[in-house]
């Protein structure tokens, strides 16, 4: 699948990256006449990278006003129906919800079918998107670190992590913000990665190198565990996202 602005062709899945706010991604995928936007942060961004054409659904990863923020004004130009997890949709925490999905749970728009992984740590309601091979993250996993522990706590966001590390290492990620650059400088003072930080837009990553160079998904690096003066899982990962948020 490659990412592509616009239209795709008969039959093939294509992802659009379209940027909202000063960092957040919204992504269209699409297959045929299906196109379905994944976190729509505000409204005219996603108007723009349709170009016309007429969206199938929403697709939320959690409830985040700078993820959801588009929501409302999408669904009254479209009326479509507005996906996100069921422990969300209780407590209504998303504008516009229809539908509450669970983990494992798999959604088809018409030939093109996603399936969801619940992820919490970032939020209790956050969910993955998995189309194929391309991963849609929200804040749970960023190029080069992983979202803040708002509502679950370090072993909640290490089980939820450890699911999405083990995903086949030809998955593509995109992810909800553009903070690529400033989590790669943070890797750097806990283990050494020769590789530039990227020059421009990053997405997508794949999952191959997220394993080699995100130190949020090396808890059981000797190099990271040696930093964090511990061979425990849930400490390791801890201490790291600890140092991150200071940094």
């Amino acid at each position: 699948m490659t990412p592509a602005a616009g239209g795709a062709g008969p039959g093939e899945v294509k992802v659009t990256p379209v940027p909202c706010l000063a960092d957040n991604y919204a992504y269209l995928f699409e297959q045929d006449e299906q196109i379905i936007v994944v976190d729509p942060s505000e409204p005219e961004p996603v108007l723009k990278a349709l170009a016309g054409r007429r969206l199938t659904a929403i697709a939320c990863t959690h409830h985040h006003w700078d993820h959801v923020g588009g929501v409302e004004a999408l669904v009254a130009r479209f009326g479509v129906p507005v996906y996100a997890s069921a422990y969300d949709h209780a407590r209504d925490r998303v504008p516009g919800q229809t539908v509450g999905l669970r983990d494992g749970e798999t959604v088809s728009f018409g030939a093109l079918t996603a399936r969801v992984w619940l992820v919490p740590g970032h939020t209790l309601g956050a969910l993955a998107w998995q189309v194929g091979d391309e991963l849609f993250t929200g804040d749970t996993l960023f190029l080069g670190g992983c979202g803040r522990l708002f509502e679950g706590d370090a072993e909640m966001m290490l089980a939820s992590l450890s699911r999405l590390r083990a995903l086949s290492p030809e998955t593509r990620l995109w992810c909800g913000h553009e903070y690529t650059a400033r989590n790669r400088a943070f890797g750097r003072t806990i283990a050494p990665d020769p590789l530039p930080d990227p020059a421009g837009p990053s997405m997508p990553g794949t999952l191959a190198e997220e394993r080699r160079r995100n130190v949020l998904l090396r808890w059981d690096d000797p190099a990271v565990m040696a930093w964090a003066g511990s061979r425990d899982p849930v400490e390791v990962f801890g201490k790291v996202r600890g140092a991150r948020d200071m940094f």
